[in-house]
């Protein structure tokens, strides 16, 4: 039986041990996620910072300088110990702290688990350097990497009772993930170049006169980068809208939590849409105490009230 409220005093040792594991991790890799889980109370904290823990795990394994099929061997024994934690084959006291950590928290909260596989799938197509001809070709993966921790996230999360369109949520949180991920996908687009990965649909390369890729400081020659960036920012603001619709299904820290994290990348977005080229000279970013103000935002419900009224806007259009 899933509980979703524990006492401190009811979690053991080796677990708040293997937590507290996760919670630095988090705080210091998670360099936006950690504002929005920093929102939420203890039990529901701890959850997110495991989550976070074993998906970083896998990003590091498909970012790391191993060979492709030394990555995919790390890679499948990761989703064994992913099958372990599913089928409560992971003890207390076991010396990995992050299976610990999830296990609990997949005891306690009803976490999808099967969207770690697709996380894991998704950092495989990374290692077999596969690139997109479309959009759709493009969402599976984001789904994969994004809109499965948007829907993982949701476990912990939660829905308001009796909420109208709880059902959706899902969906919702899905496309939020998306939403998030194509701001990265834009925000690391020379970095990605420069490690031989190309994101983009190459369809949309091509309407632009980008194909040439993103090696230097400056746009290929002849291209409308301004206008691609563009078009993928409106692509972008397209499934945050839709995205945002899960901020009502929520409970009041949850959907503070939701808030901080969309709200940085949306003002990264901005951010990106005023100076597309500057994605070609580093990576753009938000400082620190912007990122706060976000949050606290977020905390008042500023962000949520002002999506719910840009849905409503939307509706009537």
């Amino acid at each position: 039986m899933i509980r979703t409220v524990e006492s401190e005093h009811h979690v053991p040792a080796p677990v708040l041990a293997a937590y507290s594991y996760c919670e630095t991790v988090t705080a210091q890799q998670a360099r936006n996620f950690a504002y929005g889980i920093r929102l939420l109370p203890a039990a529901k904290r701890r959850a997110m910072s495991a989550l976070y823990a074993f998906s970083r795990r896998v990003d590091d394994i498909g970012d790391g300088t191993l060979a492709p099929e030394v990555k995919t061997a790390r890679l499948e024994e990761t989703r064994a110990v992913l099958a372990r934690v599913r089928g409560g084959g992971v003890a207390e006291d076991d010396t990995d702290p992050v299976p610990v950590a999830l296990g609990h928290a997949a005891d306690h909260f009803p976490i999808p688990l099967d969207g770690l596989d697709e996380l894991i799938d998704g950092v495989l197509m990374d290692v077999r350097g596969e690139t997109y001809e479309t959009w759709d070709d493009l969402r599976v993966y984001c789904r994969c990497v994004a809109g499965a921790i948007g829907r993982l996230s949701l476990g912990v999360f939660g829905t308001e009772a009796g909420a109208h369109g709880a059902d959706r949520a899902p969906e919702y949180a899905d496309t939020l993930g998306l939403a998030l991920q194509l701001t990265n996908i834009l925000r690391d687009v020379r970095e990605d170049a420069e490690g031989g990965r190309t994101y983009l649909p190459a369809d949309d390369l091509a309407k632009f006169g980008c194909s040439a890729g993103f090696a230097g400081p400056v746009p290929p020659p002849g291209s409308d980068f301004a206008g691609l960036v563009h078009f993928e920012v409106r692509r972008a603001r397209a499934l945050f809208a839709e995205g945002y619709r899960l901020l009502p299904l929520l409970d009041r820290r949850s959907g503070a939590c939701v808030a901080a994290m969309a709200g940085i990348y949306r003002r990264l977005l901005d951010r990106i849409e005023r100076e597309p080229e500057a994605v070609l000279r580093g990576r753009v970013s938000l400082p620190g105490r912007e990122k706060a103000y976000v949050a606290v935002r977020g905390l008042s419900g500023l962000d949520a009230r002002h999506a719910a009224r840009g849905t409503v806007r939307r509706r009537v259009r």
